[in-house]
């Protein structure tokens, strides 16, 4: 089946039909037990994606509210991107990195520069999110010599050793605690209707603190909307107060902007919403809207730690710029700017947010938060979501759970139809008032089969 990117729900087998569950258990020989959920039902398997639609191997089609965690801002395999990959492929697939560069690296180096606020000019390419937070925090200790961070309760930055770090969740550090860098201190993430002077009172007290602790603060953490942890929007004072509280000397701002960035939220960047421009900026996800790769683009003064190459990098990897990838990133970025995806993503924001004042005032939800494409609604006691997510599978909606299970994320491609987000919320609408109390399952499990057993 040829998907045109714009199909409504086509269910024409179980969920997960016979061909998932043949895959869930040659998968379940080969992977890792942790990686794939598998309880209590198998996932289905995505055998093609287009615009918003996906098609599984049993021939079921579902309207995609993830947006592939947020990949696919332009939509799946959008055909910009996938001619960009087709010709980049096999004219040169592979450079050699930081030795002998491929050009296309540079244009896409330019290109961020292009797009970033301020005077963010200077970057790292990186093969993902984790690595790009890792090369930031990095960064800051060169810059300022001081090797302690500040981040924030609830915030996600990845899970290799140093993005875990700083990562709050404590399902994600407790196995590995004793091997992650002991100096960073977390602070609460505020929401809009918290006392925000009193989340910067402790910011500033970790810093000052901090100055006689062993671990000097030199990194300051966010993410401008709290992603993970529940699509949290904090109030619009907060990263202009965060930006008062580093200098760009001795304390970087870093904003992680993985999930937020690359037009997700209406803007190029989340902190354009609040004229913030931080030291450092972390993008990935929607950056290429297809192939890994992810970046850090600074400010000339944020970089300058950095020493000038010898002949060997002290910070590089194989695969950096690798030339398909900036393809698809130069690409995606030329859709995103040249299809009005911005406005576009403000504008089924605002179609996203004006149903969920609906539910919120008929009781069915406790609130929403975020903008664009990037928003959440808490649905309940914790769990309750991942319940809903199953429920949705099964009638041809994908859609995930943020926070502690009770978040619903709808962060759909920019370029799903009105005609298709409609009736998907409308299914989410028609399961909220029947949510169990769903306080013992898995507040941290993305796995949208729970309770989607129909065999």
């Amino acid at each position: 089946m040829i998907l045109s990117g714009a199909e409504l729900p086509r269910l024409v087998a179980g969920i997960p039909g016979p061909a998932s569950r043949a895959l869930a258990t040659r998968l379940a020989a080969h992977e890792s037990p942790n990686i794939t959920c598998q309880q209590p039902a198998p996932p289905i398997f995505w055998v093609a994606a287009k615009g918003a639609a996906v098609l599984d191997v049993d021939g079921n089609v579902y309207v995609d509210l993830t947006a592939g965690f947020g990949v696919a801002h332009a939509g799946h395999a959008n055909p910009a991107v996938a001619a960009a990959i087709a010709a980049q492929a096999p004219i040169l697939a592979h450079g050699l990195g930081d030795v002998f560069p491929p050009e296309i690296k540079v244009r896409l180096l330019e290109r961020l520069a292009a797009i970033a606020p301020g005077d963010l000019q200077v970057s790292i390419l990186a093969n993902s999110g984790a690595e790009a937070v890792e090369a930031a925090l990095k960064t800051a200790v060169l810059r300022t010599g001081r090797h302690g961070v500040i981040a924030f309760e609830g915030g996600y930055h990845g899970l290799t050793f140093g993005a875990l770090a700083v990562t709050h969740r404590p399902h994600f550090r407790e196995p590995f605690e004793a091997q992650l860098f002991p100096g960073v201190r977390f602070v609460p993430y505020p929401a809009a209707t918290e006392d925000l002077d009193s989340v910067l009172a402790m910011v500033a007290h970790e810093l000052a603190d901090a100055e006689t602790s062993p671990w000097p603060v030199g990194a300051v953490l966010v993410e401008p909307i709290l992603g993970r942890g529940g699509l949290v929007e904090p109030p619009a004072a907060f990263l202009p107060a965060l930006r008062g509280l580093c200098d760009g000397e001795r304390t970087l701002l870093i904003c992680d902007e993985v999930y937020t960035g690359c037009g997700r939220t209406g803007r190029w960047f989340a902190c354009e919403e609040t004229d913030t421009t931080p030291d450092l900026l972390v993008l990935g996800k929607a950056l290429s809207g297809s192939l890994p790769i992810a970046a850090v683009i600074g400010t000339p003064s944020a970089l300058s730690g950095w020493p000038p190459s010898t002949g060997e990098a002290i910070h590089t990897s194989t695969f950096l710029g690798n030339p398909v990838a900036c393809a698809a990133a130069l690409a995606q970025l030329e859709e995103i700017e040249a299809g009005g995806l911005l406005a576009r993503a403000r504008d089924i924001g605002d179609l996203i947010a004006s149903r969920a004042r609906r539910w919120q005032e008929r009781g069915l939800i406790r609130e929403r938060s975020g903008r664009g494409v990037l928003q959440g609604v808490r649905v309940g006691s914790p769990g309750a979501g991942t319940v809903l997510c199953a429920a949705a599978l099964r009638q041809g909606v994908i859609v995930l759970a943020e926070g502690a299970g009770d978040v619903l994320a709808l962060t759909p491609p920019a370029v799903i139809t009105p005609a298709q987000l409609g009736p998907a919320l409308d299914v989410i609408e028609g399961l909220l008032p029947g949510l169990p109390d769903a306080g013992g399952s898995d507040p941290t499990s993305h796995c949208a089969s729970n309770g989607a057993d129909t065999a």
